[in-house]
């Protein structure tokens, strides 16, 4: 869930240093959450628990999947994919994706005119949508086939989980905050996203039943990068992951687990994403 809201000078000095240490292009949005954007509704919750090392690459049979079709404001989201497009981001794939999944099913009624704007939309309780192309450069860095298995944590209002039904069907999704988890979880339901398997919890702890994963993505920023997801990855997986302090230039690592379990990283850019909340700031 990526945060918007800094200020024009504010991001200006945050470019200059990105420039300057040949680091990475800052994307923020221009939208801050305000404290009404509020849902409400009970969520059963899990227990989330310690996990254990990966040992092996996961082997999951593609069950027949077809994404659902929507043709209301395609227009809009076709002029969103244009100006995705025009960042440089050429995956036909995640185009095509980005084409299909309808944003304005997942803002607050009250953000629908701007769903399609490139920016990140408040969603309530602190949280945001992020903006269209950190959703499509995330989801093309994972490089997904149909048979991958993968892990968001932060499912926020759902869209992020939704792109990612374009390219497998196994997806499970965890969020810490209950009602948003539950009201995320009716949305698929009710738009025929019913692969997504979401659960309210502390994504720190990943989610270990049904670990290892393909691909990990993390949709907001850790002050580092939580051992139990590493160890959920598994070998020859991915992870996107925005590392650093709370609203603040953070940067957007990738994390590739080798066949013999050791990591590499990467930076690839800044970015401005809200905190991730619950055990990883407690160490």
């Amino acid at each position: 869930m990526q945060w918007g809201g800094m200020n024009s000078w504010v991001l200006t000095v945050l470019v200059v240093i990105a420039v300057a240490c040949c680091a990475v292009m800052l994307l923020p949005g221009n939208e801050s959450p305000k404290a009404g954007d509020l849902a409400t509704g009970p969520v059963s919750t899990a227990t989330a628990t310690a996990s254990a090392p990966a040992s092996a690459p996961t082997t999951t049979t593609a069950p027949k999947w077809t994404p659902p079709r929507f043709k209301a404001r395609q227009n809009e989201r076709d002029k969103m994919v244009r100006v995705i497009r025009a960042y440089g981001l050429r995956d036909k794939a995640v185009l095509k994706a980005m084409a299909a999944v309808p944003r304005h099913e997942f803002v607050l009624p009250r953000y629908s005119r701007r769903a399609y704007a490139d920016t990140p939309l408040p969603i309530g309780y602190g949280q945001t949508i992020s903006q269209p192309y950190m959703v499509a450069e995330m989801t093309r860095l994972l490089k997904l086939t149909p048979k991958s298995r993968v892990l968001e944590i932060g499912t926020g209002s759902g869209y992020q989980a939704a792109v990612l039904t374009h390219f497998t069907p196994h997806v499970y999704s965890i969020e810490i905050v209950k009602p948003l988890a539950e009201s995320a979880r009716k949305k698929m339901k009710r738009l025929g996203y019913s692969v997504v398997n979401v659960r309210a919890g502390d994504g720190y702890y990943g989610w270990q039943k049904q670990a290892p994963f393909d691909a990990i993505i993390v949709t907001c920023a850790a002050g580092r990068i939580p051992p139990p997801l590493i160890r959920q990855l598994a070998p020859g997986g991915r992870m996107v992951i925005p590392v650093g302090r709370p609203f603040a230039m953070q940067s957007l690592m990738l994390l590739e687990k080798r066949a013999d379990g050791s990591i590499r990283s990467k930076s690839l850019m800044a970015v401005a994403f809200v905190p991730m909340t619950g055990q990883v700031g407690k160490k």
